[in-house]
């Protein structure tokens, strides 16, 4: 039997060596927004609105509900817009990335991450046929993205919005147009045919006035191309509070289903949400490692197949069925209609 490929590594995005000393800067992170909980304001679900929840725990002095409308687990109270704008503005813990983590993961980013995502951009616009279209990422980060996505042709012009400045820099570096601000204070001077977003909507205080503006800004028939973590996966599930994906700037964990029915309800058709996902098994394994999760507390076969198992296969399974940790939702803005 031929094995499946080998599945992205935990270590060829966030290298051991790189991340040795990114725990300070975390810690100095949470400390800042801790320090301002003065700032913060109570929310309803973000995904469906409703006000019947259930306090789950705390963690780095935010505190997690569970919607018993849609299962979106997010956080309240929050920061406001404007402490969550300084926040990114000032964030140590981003410039600790910027400066050594992106460089040691650059390459694996570009190749297993960002390059298949293009691709992915590409092929839709290609399909829908609009002429030059126009690709705009927010929150672009290091700018891989668009740079690949530069690089496949598809696209007339290409626009990154990036708030956090050594962020926005790297993005000038490799001579991407980039509007350095939030998406609240953005003002593209042209609509986009697709809008990206990777790892942007947990991180928002309103998901659903972010979708809202994509819809507002997009041209018809465009569309929306964003990842985010799945509070439903596998390793989410499991790990609960100690998964990584529960810290202090991912104020929205979405289901596939919340997420879905947030994109339509904000007025997208066609939406598509997939868990392309390839790190759940060995985040499992890790933790199961380090104690974050005990042995006796998972099933006896599922312990196995997680310890001997074919990672690969085991990973595939989980995409398959919908649960991989990460999700990545392709919706469309309806066409215009009618004519003036």
């Amino acid at each position: 039997m031929t094995k499946t490929e080998p599945v992205l590594k935990v270590g060829d995005i966030r290298p051991d060596d790189a991340m040795a000393d990114q725990q300070a800067a975390l810690d100095a992170d949470i400390a800042w927004l801790a320090g301002r909980s003065d700032r913060f304001v109570t929310v309803a679900c973000p995904a469906c609105g409703g006000t019947d929840s259930t306090a789950l725990y705390e963690k780095f002095a935010m505190t997690h509900w569970l919607c018993a409308g849609c299962a979106t687990q997010f956080v309240s109270p929050r920061p406001d817009l404007q402490t969550l704008a300084k926040f990114y503005a000032q964030s140590r813990n981003y410039a600790y990335w910027a400066e050594h983590v992106f460089p040691a993961s650059k390459q694996a980013r570009r190749e297993r991450i960002f390059r298949p995502r293009a691709a992915i951009a590409a092929d839709i616009v290609r399909a829908c046929g609009p002429i030059d279209p126009v690709l705009l990422e927010v929150g672009a980060a290091y700018g891989l993205f668009c740079d690949e996505a530069r690089q496949t042709g598809a696209f007339g012009r290409i626009i990154a919005i990036e708030p956090t400045p050594a962020l926005a820099q790297i993005c000038r570096e490799l001579g991407l147009e980039v509007i350095e601000a939030g998406y609240e204070e953005a003002r593209p001077d042209a609509r986009p045919d697709m809008i990206a977003a990777f790892e942007v909507i947990e991180h928002l205080f309103d998901p659903g006035a972010f979708l809202h503006w994509c819809h507002e800004l997009l041209n018809p028939a465009g569309h929306i191309l964003l990842t985010c973590p799945n509070i439903a996966g596998f390793e989410t599930t499991l790990l609960g509070k100690a998964s990584g994906a529960v810290d202090h700037e991912h104020i929205n964990l979405f289901t596939p289903e919340s997420l879905g029915a947030l994109a339509e309800r904000c007025g997208f058709a066609e939406v598509e949400v997939t868990t392309p996902g390839e790190l759940d098994v060995e985040i499992v394994r890790r933790a199961l490692d380090d104690g974050s999760v005990k042995r006796t507390a998972l099933d006896p076969v599922l312990l196995r197949l997680i310890e001997d198992g074919d990672d690969a296969a085991l990973q595939s399974a989980i995409r398959s069925a919908k649960l991989s940790s990460n999700m990545r939702l392709i919706a469309r803005k309806p066409a215009a209609t009618g004519s003036i």
